[in-house]
């Protein structure tokens, strides 16, 4: 037997249910180092200003975008991720964050598809919201424990420590995890590979797959582009060190995050949540409630007022992810899933790193005195970008009433 048709042979071979928890667990620990190395930037943001001679638009503009369109391996981004703190001027660190985001780019969409071939339709959204589990244990290493490096050490050094591992991750998985076959999983199954052209507008018509990937675009644009500002929003507000502000976001991050996102995936593990409908009145009426604790926590002056509400913000920006991936891969086709995630990332992505960021330096320079930017002129950005998080809701109540249909359509299953 030639050596390509025994990988097709054992990629054909059932799955032991020990082999899919360790494939999940290592695309997990990718993901944190994916979420660690994006947002490791908002932890140091005002060091790296000030020793820039930058205004809030100008770091906003050599951090956020520089990822987020050059959206490739682990080991390639974890590499460029050491290359950013030995960046010595402006243009060195925006190649080094595009190097990071060329190679994310690869890394989410891949595991996603990869995942979905190795669990079934129903158990997907739970599979999925296990994943997401790297989204607050990266914001974890992002802020507390990049924090801490920071007061000791400089902002330099956070980038390095951050870079080693994912080199190591990079070469175990390369060695331990193999494709599964395409479709598998899936009614319909494998088939051959469509054409760009055919992809999108097989997205397209899926109503509800262009609601969820809009909805969690658009919560990313208000959550995560509000916490990429919050460190530099505590430091200015309370006079904070990047370790400090570290410590209290990270913590939230570690254990209420992951809480959150542990407990969906038990709820999703639920019998009574395999109507994706159920799922998506979930994100709706979860984005909206926080988006009102959202603008309350930045009206506010008191740092205690701030840190009880965090409580309540930082789960909700966490928890949505798994849930969204999920219902991604069951509305679409399995030779289509790595191409609509690289589309619904690169969506979010432009919505949270580009737009966001950009939006809230401007707004921010725009209200601030003639001697730079001040804590109030970045409350009052804040305090502008709070509100998207309704029209994100309003998006996963919208994909509602098509979920059933598009599901069916796209897995052959009925949901």
């Amino acid at each position: 037997m030639s050596a390509s048709a025994a990988a097709t042979r054992r990629a054909m071979m059932p799955t032991s249910g020990a082999v899919r928890w360790y494939v999940l667990l290592a695309m997990s620990l990718t993901y944190t180092l994916s979420i660690a190395d994006r947002y490791v930037t908002s932890t140091v943001l005002d060091p790296i200003r000030r020793e820039m001679s930058l205004s809030d638009s100008g770091i906003a503009l050599i951090t956020g975008p520089a990822l987020a369109w050059f959206y490739v391996p682990l080991i390639a981004w974890s590499a460029m991720t050491s290359w950013t703190g030995l960046a010595r001027t402006q243009i060195g660190f925006v190649l080094s964050r595009m190097g990071v985001g060329v190679g994310e780019a690869g890394g989410t969409p891949g595991a996603n598809s990869l995942l979905s071939d190795y669990f079934p339709v129903a158990r997907r959204p739970m599979a999925l919201t296990v994943f997401s589990l790297g989204a607050p244990l990266g914001a974890y290493l992002a802020t507390s424990v990049a924090g801490a490096i920071a007061d000791r050490y400089g902002w330099r050094a956070v980038f390095l420590a951050l870079g080693v591992p994912g080199v190591i991750l990079g070469l175990l998985i390369f060695l331990t995890v193999r494709e599964p076959r395409r479709g598998q999983m899936d009614a319909i199954g494998a088939e051959d590979r469509p054409s760009l052209a055919t992809t999108w507008r097989f997205i397209w018509s899926q109503r509800a797959l262009v609601h969820v990937m809009f909805g969690s675009a658009m919560t990313a644009l208000w959550g995560w582009g509000l916490l990429f500002w919050t460190p530099a929003y505590l430091q200015r507000s309370y006079g904070l060190t990047p370790g400090q502000s570290g410590e209290i976001l990270g913590s939230l991050h570690l254990w209420c995050g992951s809480a959150a996102v542990l407990v969906t995936s038990w709820l999703l593990g639920q019998s009574w949540m395999t109507d994706p409908r159920r799922i998506a009145r979930l994100l709706g009426w979860c984005v909206g409630a926080a988006t009102l604790v959202s603008i309350f926590l930045y009206a506010s002056h008191s740092l205690t007022v701030a840190k009880a509400l965090f409580w309540v913000f930082i789960p909700a920006v966490n928890f949505y992810i798994g849930p969204c991936f999920g219902l991604v891969n069951n509305l679409t086709r399995p030779a289509m899933r790595a191409l609509t995630h690289a589309t619904a990332i690169f969506i979010a992505n432009v919505a949270n790193l580009v737009v966001a960021p950009q939006l809230v330096g401007l707004l921010s320079d725009w209200a601030a005195p003639a001697s730079g930017p001040t804590a109030g002129s970045l409350r009052f950005a804040l305090l502008c970008l709070a509100p998207t998080g309704f029209l994100a809701a309003a998006h996963f109540f919208w994909a509602v009433r098509h979920l059933v249909r598009d599901q069916e359509r796209a897995t052959g299953l009925a949901a």
